[in-house]
Protein backbone atom coordinates (compact mmCIF):
# COMPACT_ATOMS: atom_id res chain seq x y z
CA UNK A 1 0.00 0.00 0.00
CA UNK A 2 1.35 3.42 -0.99
CA UNK A 3 0.88 6.24 1.51
CA UNK A 4 -0.33 9.44 -0.16
CA UNK A 5 0.16 12.73 1.68
CA UNK A 6 -1.65 15.54 -0.12
CA UNK A 7 -3.21 18.93 0.54
CA UNK A 8 -1.47 19.37 3.89
CA UNK A 9 1.69 20.84 5.35
CA UNK A 10 1.14 19.03 8.62
CA UNK A 11 3.05 15.78 8.18
CA UNK A 12 6.12 14.07 9.56
CA UNK A 13 7.45 10.77 8.26
CA UNK A 14 8.64 8.28 10.85
CA UNK A 15 11.15 6.37 8.71
CA UNK A 16 14.22 7.22 6.69
CA UNK A 17 13.48 7.79 3.02
CA UNK A 18 15.00 7.89 -0.44
CA UNK A 19 13.34 10.81 -2.21
CA UNK A 20 12.85 11.48 -5.92
CA UNK A 21 12.09 15.14 -6.61
CA UNK A 22 10.36 16.22 -9.81
CA UNK A 23 7.28 17.45 -11.63
CA UNK A 24 6.51 13.99 -13.06
CA UNK A 25 4.32 15.24 -15.90
CA UNK A 26 3.96 11.78 -17.33
CA UNK A 27 6.51 9.10 -16.53
CA UNK A 28 9.02 9.27 -19.36
CA UNK A 29 12.28 7.32 -19.46
CA UNK A 30 14.09 10.08 -17.55
CA UNK A 31 11.56 9.91 -14.74
CA UNK A 32 11.85 6.14 -14.69
CA UNK A 33 15.62 6.41 -14.30
CA UNK A 34 15.08 8.78 -11.37
CA UNK A 35 12.59 6.42 -9.74
CA UNK A 36 14.89 3.47 -10.32
CA UNK A 37 17.56 5.20 -8.25
CA UNK A 38 15.32 5.54 -5.18
CA UNK A 39 13.90 2.03 -5.54
CA UNK A 40 17.44 0.65 -5.32
CA UNK A 41 17.82 2.36 -1.95
CA UNK A 42 15.42 -0.14 -0.39
CA UNK A 43 18.48 -2.36 -0.05
CA UNK A 44 19.70 0.20 2.54
CA UNK A 45 16.37 0.07 4.37
CA UNK A 46 15.12 3.38 2.93
CA UNK A 47 11.47 3.86 1.96
CA UNK A 48 11.14 5.03 -1.69
CA UNK A 49 9.37 8.39 -1.65
CA UNK A 50 8.24 10.68 -4.48
CA UNK A 51 8.06 14.41 -3.78
CA UNK A 52 6.19 16.72 -6.13
CA UNK A 53 4.40 20.05 -5.91
CA UNK A 54 0.63 20.40 -6.23
CA UNK A 55 -0.22 22.28 -8.33
CA UNK A 56 2.93 22.21 -10.42
CA UNK A 57 4.93 25.45 -10.54
CA UNK A 58 3.95 25.86 -14.21
CA UNK A 59 0.26 25.79 -13.32
CA UNK A 60 0.66 27.87 -10.15
CA UNK A 61 2.50 30.67 -11.97
CA UNK A 62 0.14 30.56 -14.96
CA UNK A 63 2.45 29.03 -17.56
CA UNK A 64 0.34 25.89 -18.10
CA UNK A 65 -3.36 25.03 -18.41
CA UNK A 66 -2.89 21.96 -16.23
CA UNK A 67 -3.39 19.37 -18.98
CA UNK A 68 -0.89 16.60 -18.19
CA UNK A 69 0.40 13.46 -19.84
CA UNK A 70 -1.18 11.29 -17.14
CA UNK A 71 -4.20 11.85 -14.94
CA UNK A 72 -3.60 12.03 -11.22
CA UNK A 73 -5.25 8.64 -10.73
CA UNK A 74 -3.11 7.05 -13.46
CA UNK A 75 0.03 8.55 -11.97
CA UNK A 76 -0.83 7.25 -8.50
CA UNK A 77 -1.39 3.77 -9.91
CA UNK A 78 1.90 3.83 -11.82
CA UNK A 79 3.88 4.93 -8.74
CA UNK A 80 2.21 2.20 -6.69
CA UNK A 81 2.96 -0.51 -9.27
CA UNK A 82 6.61 0.57 -9.45
CA UNK A 83 7.04 0.14 -5.70
CA UNK A 84 6.91 3.72 -4.40
CA UNK A 85 5.93 3.61 -0.72
CA UNK A 86 5.23 7.30 -0.02
CA UNK A 87 3.93 10.03 -2.33
CA UNK A 88 4.11 13.64 -1.17
CA UNK A 89 1.99 16.13 -3.12
CA UNK A 90 3.29 19.25 -1.41
CA UNK A 91 0.86 22.21 -1.55
CA UNK A 92 2.29 25.06 -3.59
CA UNK A 93 0.95 28.32 -2.19
CA UNK A 94 2.21 31.90 -1.99
CA UNK A 95 3.82 31.02 1.34
CA UNK A 96 5.46 27.76 0.30
CA UNK A 97 6.56 29.23 -3.05
CA UNK A 98 8.38 31.98 -1.12
CA UNK A 99 10.26 29.53 1.10
CA UNK A 100 14.01 29.92 0.78
CA UNK A 101 15.84 26.98 -0.84
CA UNK A 102 17.88 26.46 2.33
CA UNK A 103 14.75 26.33 4.50
CA UNK A 104 13.13 23.88 2.08
CA UNK A 105 16.12 21.54 2.29
CA UNK A 106 16.47 21.72 6.06
CA UNK A 107 12.81 21.73 7.13
CA UNK A 108 11.11 19.71 4.40
CA UNK A 109 13.64 17.28 2.92
CA UNK A 110 15.85 16.64 5.96
CA UNK A 111 13.18 17.41 8.56
CA UNK A 112 9.73 16.19 7.59
CA UNK A 113 10.80 13.62 4.99
CA UNK A 114 13.77 12.26 7.00
CA UNK A 115 15.61 11.79 3.71
CA UNK A 116 18.87 9.87 3.67
CA UNK A 117 19.08 9.99 -0.12
CA UNK A 118 17.69 12.43 -2.71
CA UNK A 119 17.63 11.99 -6.49
CA UNK A 120 16.76 14.83 -8.85
CA UNK A 121 17.45 15.98 -12.37
CA UNK A 122 20.43 18.25 -13.07
CA UNK A 123 17.93 21.00 -13.93
CA UNK A 124 16.09 20.75 -10.60
CA UNK A 125 14.85 24.05 -9.15
CA UNK A 126 13.08 24.80 -5.89
CA UNK A 127 12.53 27.50 -3.31
CA UNK A 128 11.85 31.21 -3.73
CA UNK A 129 12.06 32.20 -7.42
CA UNK A 130 13.44 28.73 -8.20
CA UNK A 131 16.80 29.76 -6.71
CA UNK A 132 17.55 26.29 -5.38
CA UNK A 133 19.53 24.16 -7.82
CA UNK A 134 21.47 20.92 -8.11
CA UNK A 135 24.69 22.42 -6.75
CA UNK A 136 22.96 23.73 -3.62
CA UNK A 137 21.17 20.42 -3.11
CA UNK A 138 24.42 18.46 -3.20
CA UNK A 139 26.26 20.91 -0.94
CA UNK A 140 23.53 21.12 1.68
CA UNK A 141 22.97 17.40 1.49
CA UNK A 142 26.46 16.94 2.87
CA UNK A 143 25.73 19.49 5.62
CA UNK A 144 22.36 17.96 6.52
CA UNK A 145 23.49 14.34 6.46
CA UNK A 146 21.90 12.99 3.28
CA UNK A 147 23.31 11.92 -0.07
CA UNK A 148 22.11 14.00 -3.03
CA UNK A 149 22.50 12.57 -6.51
CA UNK A 150 21.61 14.65 -9.56
CA UNK A 151 21.08 12.95 -12.88
CA UNK A 152 21.73 14.20 -16.40
CA UNK A 153 18.91 14.08 -18.92
CA UNK A 154 18.59 10.87 -20.90
CA UNK A 155 18.90 11.19 -24.68
CA UNK A 156 16.83 9.31 -27.25
CA UNK A 157 17.96 9.55 -30.88
CA UNK A 158 20.42 12.23 -29.81
CA UNK A 159 17.81 14.51 -28.21
CA UNK A 160 17.27 15.12 -24.50
CA UNK A 161 14.06 13.60 -23.16
CA UNK A 162 11.75 16.00 -21.35
CA UNK A 163 8.03 16.30 -20.65
CA UNK A 164 7.96 19.25 -23.08
CA UNK A 165 9.38 17.04 -25.84
CA UNK A 166 6.84 14.29 -25.09
CA UNK A 167 3.98 16.81 -25.07
CA UNK A 168 4.98 18.12 -28.51
CA UNK A 169 4.94 14.56 -29.85
CA UNK A 170 1.48 13.88 -28.43
CA UNK A 171 0.06 17.23 -29.57
CA UNK A 172 1.21 16.54 -33.13
CA UNK A 173 0.08 12.88 -33.19
CA UNK A 174 3.57 11.39 -33.29
CA UNK A 175 2.54 8.50 -31.08
CA UNK A 176 5.37 6.11 -31.98
CA UNK A 177 7.92 8.77 -31.03
CA UNK A 178 6.03 9.53 -27.82
CA UNK A 179 6.09 5.83 -26.92
CA UNK A 180 9.89 5.74 -27.30
CA UNK A 181 10.22 8.66 -24.89
CA UNK A 182 7.69 7.35 -22.39
CA UNK A 183 8.95 3.78 -22.47
CA UNK A 184 5.39 2.64 -23.27
CA UNK A 185 2.51 3.83 -25.50
CA UNK A 186 0.48 6.93 -24.65
CA UNK A 187 -2.46 5.46 -22.75
CA UNK A 188 -5.93 6.58 -21.72
CA UNK A 189 -7.50 4.58 -18.88
CA UNK A 190 -10.98 4.61 -17.46
CA UNK A 191 -14.30 2.86 -16.95
CA UNK A 192 -16.32 2.02 -20.03
CA UNK A 193 -19.50 4.05 -20.12
CA UNK A 194 -22.76 3.69 -22.03
CA UNK A 195 -22.83 5.60 -25.29
CA UNK A 196 -25.53 5.98 -27.94
CA UNK A 197 -24.84 2.40 -29.17
CA UNK A 198 -24.48 3.66 -32.75
CA UNK A 199 -21.39 1.51 -33.25
CA UNK A 200 -23.49 -1.65 -33.02
CA UNK A 201 -25.77 -0.36 -35.80
CA UNK A 202 -22.65 0.18 -37.93
CA UNK A 203 -21.53 -3.42 -37.22
CA UNK A 204 -18.68 -1.92 -35.15
CA UNK A 205 -19.63 -2.13 -31.45
CA UNK A 206 -17.31 0.09 -29.44
CA UNK A 207 -16.14 0.65 -25.89
CA UNK A 208 -16.49 4.30 -24.89
CA UNK A 209 -14.35 6.24 -22.42
CA UNK A 210 -14.73 9.91 -21.54
CA UNK A 211 -11.42 11.65 -22.17
CA UNK A 212 -10.10 12.83 -18.76
CA UNK A 213 -10.38 16.60 -18.45
CA UNK A 214 -6.91 16.89 -16.91
CA UNK A 215 -5.23 14.96 -19.74
CA UNK A 216 -3.40 16.33 -22.76
CA UNK A 217 -5.36 15.22 -25.84
CA UNK A 218 -3.67 14.19 -29.09
CA UNK A 219 -5.11 15.46 -32.39
CA UNK A 220 -8.70 14.34 -32.89
CA UNK A 221 -8.84 11.39 -35.22
CA UNK A 222 -8.53 7.64 -35.66
CA UNK A 223 -5.66 5.70 -34.12
CA UNK A 224 -4.43 2.14 -34.31
CA UNK A 225 -4.56 1.05 -30.71
CA UNK A 226 -4.32 -1.75 -28.18
CA UNK A 227 -6.66 -2.40 -25.26
CA UNK A 228 -5.60 -3.95 -21.97
CA UNK A 229 -8.38 -5.57 -19.96
CA UNK A 230 -8.49 -8.38 -17.45
CA UNK A 231 -4.85 -9.31 -17.94
CA UNK A 232 -5.27 -9.65 -21.71
CA UNK A 233 -4.39 -7.43 -24.66
CA UNK A 234 -6.54 -6.86 -27.74
CA UNK A 235 -5.78 -5.31 -31.12
CA UNK A 236 -8.05 -2.34 -31.63
CA UNK A 237 -8.77 0.89 -33.47
CA UNK A 238 -9.88 4.04 -31.64
CA UNK A 239 -11.40 7.41 -32.40
CA UNK A 240 -10.40 10.32 -30.18
CA UNK A 241 -12.70 13.29 -30.54
CA UNK A 242 -16.30 14.52 -30.59
CA UNK A 243 -17.91 12.40 -33.37
CA UNK A 244 -19.09 15.48 -35.31
CA UNK A 245 -21.16 13.54 -37.88
CA UNK A 246 -23.54 11.99 -35.34
CA UNK A 247 -23.52 14.40 -32.38
CA UNK A 248 -23.36 18.09 -31.58
CA UNK A 249 -22.62 17.49 -27.89
CA UNK A 250 -18.95 18.40 -28.25
CA UNK A 251 -17.82 16.03 -25.50
CA UNK A 252 -14.39 14.52 -26.04
CA UNK A 253 -14.21 10.76 -25.78
CA UNK A 254 -12.26 7.69 -26.84
CA UNK A 255 -14.38 5.24 -28.84
CA UNK A 256 -12.66 1.91 -29.43
CA UNK A 257 -13.45 -1.13 -31.57
CA UNK A 258 -11.71 -4.32 -30.40
CA UNK A 259 -10.78 -6.96 -32.95
CA UNK A 260 -11.48 -10.57 -32.02
CA UNK A 261 -13.32 -9.72 -28.83
CA UNK A 262 -16.75 -10.90 -27.77
CA UNK A 263 -18.27 -9.73 -24.52
CA UNK A 264 -19.66 -6.82 -22.57
CA UNK A 265 -17.25 -4.17 -21.33
CA UNK A 266 -19.77 -1.77 -19.82
CA UNK A 267 -18.63 -0.55 -16.40
CA UNK A 268 -15.32 -2.40 -16.81
CA UNK A 269 -11.92 -0.70 -16.45
CA UNK A 270 -9.78 -0.71 -19.58
CA UNK A 271 -6.57 0.96 -20.79
CA UNK A 272 -6.42 2.16 -24.40
CA UNK A 273 -2.90 2.50 -25.80
CA UNK A 274 -2.77 4.88 -28.78
CA UNK A 275 -0.08 3.40 -31.02
CA UNK A 276 -0.19 5.26 -34.34
CA UNK A 277 -2.23 8.04 -35.96
CA UNK A 278 -4.33 6.87 -38.93
CA UNK A 279 -6.46 9.82 -40.07
CA UNK A 280 -7.95 13.06 -38.70
CA UNK A 281 -11.51 13.25 -37.43
CA UNK A 282 -13.92 15.01 -39.78
CA UNK A 283 -17.61 15.57 -40.39
CA UNK A 284 -19.08 13.41 -43.17
CA UNK A 285 -21.87 14.51 -45.49
CA UNK A 286 -24.06 11.60 -44.42
CA UNK A 287 -24.24 8.68 -42.02
CA UNK A 288 -23.79 6.32 -44.98
CA UNK A 289 -20.51 8.06 -45.88
CA UNK A 290 -19.41 7.67 -42.27
CA UNK A 291 -20.24 3.95 -42.35
CA UNK A 292 -18.15 3.48 -45.50
CA UNK A 293 -15.21 5.24 -43.86
CA UNK A 294 -15.52 3.18 -40.69
CA UNK A 295 -15.41 -0.04 -42.70
CA UNK A 296 -12.28 1.24 -44.46
CA UNK A 297 -10.75 2.18 -41.10
CA UNK A 298 -11.48 -1.28 -39.73
CA UNK A 299 -9.74 -2.93 -42.69
CA UNK A 300 -6.77 -0.56 -42.39
CA UNK A 301 -6.49 -1.61 -38.74
CA UNK A 302 -6.47 -5.28 -39.71
CA UNK A 303 -3.68 -4.61 -42.20
CA UNK A 304 -1.73 -2.72 -39.52
CA UNK A 305 -1.90 -5.69 -37.14
CA UNK A 306 -1.28 -8.29 -39.85
CA UNK A 307 1.97 -6.50 -40.69
CA UNK A 308 3.23 -7.45 -37.24
CA UNK A 309 2.71 -4.19 -35.34
CA UNK A 310 2.09 -6.11 -32.12
CA UNK A 311 5.18 -5.41 -30.05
Amino acid sequence: MMEIITNTLDFQLNRDTAVAMGKFDGLHVGHRELLGRILKQRDRGLAPCVFTFDPSPAVFFGFSDGKELMSRQEKHQAFKEMGVEVLIEFPLTRETAAMSPETFIKEVLAGRLKCAYVAAGEDVSFGDRGAGNAQLLRRMGTECGFEAQTIKKIKVHGREVSSTYVRKCVESGRMEEAACLLGSPYTVSGRVCHGAARGATFDMPTANLPFPQDRLAPPFGVYFSRVAHGGKSYAAISNVGCKPTVTDAGRVGVETYLYDFAGNLYDEDIAVQLLAFHRPERRFESVEALKRQLRADREAGREYWEKGNNS
